[in-house]
């Protein structure tokens, strides 16, 4: 009969052990939830300010980069597939437009200058692509001279060395009528050929005009008055 009293009041002692050092435990526990607690509510309000001080800056520096990563995103007045910038060298011209200028280091013209028209699609709205042969033709508004460039969206591609890159008003090939056809593509073609500025990817016109009367009334231009953009044929 002595044994399992002996061995009941081992048990015992050892469960009350257990229990002490897991109050002791809970203690320890509590102390350091309590202590951070005080800890998170006294840097809580200056951790939320430097938060969303961080991420303001962040979505402030990727928004700006997306807005003045392409073309000018206000500002444009379409013209068939081809889109006038009148007011982009102006005194009143947007901040996102500076800052796409200031970005790609172009001054651009003033409206006393010139007008700068852009074209990223062709006639039927599709985008244009480098794998792609297009046909630009027709006229252009009145204007002293002019100049049709080709470049490719976004950094240009190093392993491809530009042939050329544009044609002006004075060296163009022209019809007996005035309208001349530029074709745009990456295989030579006789005529007025600009080559694909790059292997694949969209591409992008620019038609600009220099002492037009038509930079101050960009807006009442047709879309006969500016070259058609016919895509020709694609690459497999």
């Amino acid at each position: 009969m002595r044994a399992p009293l002996r061995t009941g009041t081992g048990q015992g002692a050892g469960q009350r052990a257990r229990t002490v050092a897991a109050r002791a435990g809970g203690h320890r526990l509590g102390a350091a939830g309590r202590g951070l607690g005080r800890l998170l509510r006294k840097t809580s309000t200056v951790g939320l300010v430097l938060y969303a001080l961080a991420l303001g800056a962040v979505l402030g520096l990727a928004s700006a980069d997306w807005a003045t990563r392409g073309g000018y995103p206000f500002g444009g007045v379409a013209v068939g597939a081809w889109t006038a910038w009148p007011r982009t060298g102006s005194m009143a011209a947007d901040p996102y437009a500076r800052a796409v200028n200031a970005r790609r280091g172009e001054i651009p013209l003033a409206v006393g200058e010139g007008m700068l028209l852009t074209a990223a699609a062709d006639d039927s709205g599709s985008t244009l692509d480098a794998t792609c042969t297009y046909r630009i033709e027709g006229v252009t508004p009145p204007a002293r001279a002019w100049t049709l460039t080709v470049a490719g969206r976004g950094a240009p591609d190093p392993a491809r060395p530009p042939l050329r890159e544009g044609f002006t008003s004075t060296e163009v090939l022209r019809a007996r009528d005035g309208r001349f056809a530029i074709v745009v593509g990456p295989e030579a073609e006789p005529g007025n050929w600009l080559p694909s500025p790059r292997a694949s990817g969209p591409i992008r016109l620019a038609l600009r005009l220099y002492d037009t009367p038509v930079a101050a009334s960009a807006g009442s231009l047709d879309r006969e008055a500016v070259p058609a953009i016919t895509r020709v044929r694609c690459g497999a």
